[in-house]
């Protein structure tokens, strides 16, 4: 029995608030499109405590399953979500950015800039994405294929 998939977008950004969060706007339709339950959106700074202190609340949340990130993983100095993201998870999982990175460097050159940090926290898959509505659309429809086995797997649901 599949393990429904309970997201939370969180846009990390100091200039962005939800009348002008396209990037959000393209991955919850990406997340409900896909069967997920849009469960939170919220908007944070830039600033790396922030981010890390919100990405320990939504752990926490039985209802939710999946925290994923738009934004703050380039090479600026107010990108922090790499960081804050490390500092919360107990265990990586490097494929997934790995392969957003390899499968979207052909068509833009400028994703091998990512430094986008995947992991786990618990029972919740944490996935960090773009900020551009393009890099959040390319790099989801990478991992959509993995994201249910991911969480059923998490969740503890064995059987495949």
């Amino acid at each position: 029995m599949a393990v429904s998939i309970n997201a939370a977008v969180v846009t990390v950004s100091d200039s962005r608030h939800a009348e002008n969060d396209v990037s959000g706007d393209t991955l919850a339709g990406l997340l409900i499109e896909f069967g997920a339950v849009l469960a939170e959106r919220l908007i944070v700074s830039d600033d790396i405590s922030e981010i890390r202190a919100m990405l320990l609340t939504l752990s926490e949340r039985e209802d939710i399953n999946l925290i994923v990130t738009i934004g703050g993983t380039g090479f600026g100095p107010r990108d922090n979500t790499p960081e804050a993201t490390r500092s919360v998870i107990e265990r990586e999982a490097p494929g997934l950015p790995e392969a957003m990175r390899r499968e979207t460097s052909a068509a833009t050159p400028m994703s091998m800039l990512s430094r986008s940090v995947c992991g786990i926290r618990g029972n919740k898959l944490i996935v960090n994405l773009p900020g551009s509505p393009k890099g959040v659309t390319e790099c989801f429809e990478v991992i959509r294929p993995v994201l249910g086995h991911a969480i059923n797997l998490i969740m503890g649901d064995l059987v495949h």
